[in-house]
């Protein structure tokens, strides 16, 4: 049996806890739209002033990349995804890359499908909120495109159909 003193198992606990995203936390289970395949789930989490954007999604184009938004509307309801309206957009900022300065809060970093059409990412981007603030992401939609972003076109990117919709969910 390992015995471990009392401080030790504090400090082994609070370092486990430092390097663990904490706070107000959302997700999102991307359904395929009508016709497409595409599924996934996507975590949306507070951590100091940043979220940590995380997940995964299957059913892509293998080794092609695939605009992500947060659109305006959490309603799928449509079967295309058109119901989730257009990219969120509380600060009036034009469309952009998502490392950029100029982006609306809803561009988030495109997806890069593996061999096996399947994209996982992990980031923090300061651009969004969970659970506060005009950039709250709880309530809205969140959608995957069949298309890559050109990061150029206005206001949305000119990045095809919808693929996968969800709507962002307090978790």
């Amino acid at each position: 049996m390992i015995k471990l003193s009392i401080p030790l198992a504090v400090a082994v606990l609070v370092s486990a806890c430092a390097s663990t995203p904490s706070g107000p936390a959302a997700t999102a289970q991307l359904v395929a739209t009508k016709g497409n395949a595409v599924t996934g789930e996507v975590s949306f989490t507070r951590h100091g002033n940043a979220v940590l954007v995380s997940g995964e999604v299957r059913g892509l184009a293998p080794t092609k990349e695939h605009g992500f938004h947060i659109h305006d509307k959490g309603d799928c309801s449509s079967g295309d995804g058109m119901s989730a309206g257009g990219h969120f957009n509380p600060l009036a900022k034009g469309h952009g890359a998502h490392d950029h300065s100029e982006h609306h809060a809803g561009d988030l970093a495109s997806l890069k499908a593996d061999a096996n059409g399947v994209a996982r990412f992990s980031y923090e981007t300061t651009a969004i909120t969970v659970g506060d603030g005009a950039t709250d992401v709880i309530g809205h939609g969140l959608i995957v495109h069949r298309d890559p972003d050109d990061f150029k076109t206005q206001p949305t990117g000119n990045s095809g159909p919808r693929v996968a919709c969800a709507v962002i969910a307090k978790r």
